[in-house]
């Protein structure tokens, strides 16, 4: 009895989806609609017609005209939409960004950005001394653990840092840091250097470092990061990845329309 009543409710909910999905369909060709022309549509009853349409107004994906009361897609959706092509843009400059990277300095290059509390890479491209083929695309690592987390920490909002600084930090590896005085002076040293790495702190033999990716304003999206065996990062090859990579995210960032202030980053130190 309770298995029914559970898929009842469960087929009920998905109906209502997708008749609020044929909703946002019909408004997009039509443009304004009064609720008795969509229930002609739809092929329901006025008031359940209305009722959708009262749903979707108050998230903002339709709007009403209080004179008329006829219906049009609402601006959230413009919201939603770019916050899809700013993603799709983004990744689609930094690929040749990445690649080039990944060859010159032959190492794992990513794209990541901050999705809460936890670094997420959107773009990939293998180094020539990738011997392991590991995707990252789409793993989830605490922002703490990894390069591109602590630099978009470093050079993002106060209040997310802070935020972040005052909840209980992962111990994913022995190396990984667990005190906050800790990361917040590894945070400094980022802002101060223009990059951040990590020493096996999110896996054993693993090390990395990143840089900020900006755009119009100075707003910090997401890291270049290149990662790769902890033995090829020592210092002299550090140096120059951190190098490399800070010039592959200033790269990305004046495709993305942002200009830095002249003289705004020195030699990396280490």
């Amino acid at each position: 009895m309770s298995n029914g009543v559970e898929s009842g409710r469960d087929a009920g909910l998905i109906r209502s989806v997708d008749r609020a999905v044929a909703i946002l369909d019909a408004l997009a060709v039509g443009g304004w609609k009064a609720g008795a022309e969509v229930a002609r549509e739809l092929g329901v009853h006025r008031s359940t017609a209305l009722r959708l349409l009262a749903t979707l107004e108050r998230h903002g994906l339709v709007e009403r005209d209080q004179r008329t009361a006829k219906y049009r897609l609402g601006g959230r959706l413009v919201q939603l939409a770019s916050a899809v092509r700013g993603e799709a843009d983004l990744r689609l400059a930094a690929r040749p960004v990445c690649e080039a990277l990944a060859r010159t300095v032959g190492e794992t290059v990513t794209l990541d950005v901050l999705d809460g509390d936890e670094i997420v890479p959107v773009e990939q491209a293998l180094g020539s001394t990738s011997v392991v083929s590991v995707n990252w695309l789409g793993t989830r690592s605490p922002a703490h653990c990894a390069a591109s987390g602590k630099v978009i920490l470093a050079f993002g909002p106060e209040e997310v840092r802070v935020r972040f600084l005052a909840r209980p930090l992962e111990r994913r590896t022995p190396h990984t840091l667990a005190g906050r005085a800790e990361l917040q002076a590894q945070l400094d040293g980022a802002r101060a250097t223009g990059y951040a790495r990590t020493d096996e702190e999110l896996e054993v033999g693993l090390s990395a470092i990143a840089a900020p990716v900006r755009v119009p304003g100075g707003e910090v999206v997401g890291a270049i990061d290149v990662s790769g065996p902890a033995h090829r990062f020592g210092h002299a090859e550090s140096v120059k990845i951190a190098t490399r990579c800070m010039e592959a995210a200033d790269e990305l960032s004046r495709r993305l329309g942002y200009r830095p202030e002249a003289g705004a980053r020195g030699v990396p130190k280490t």
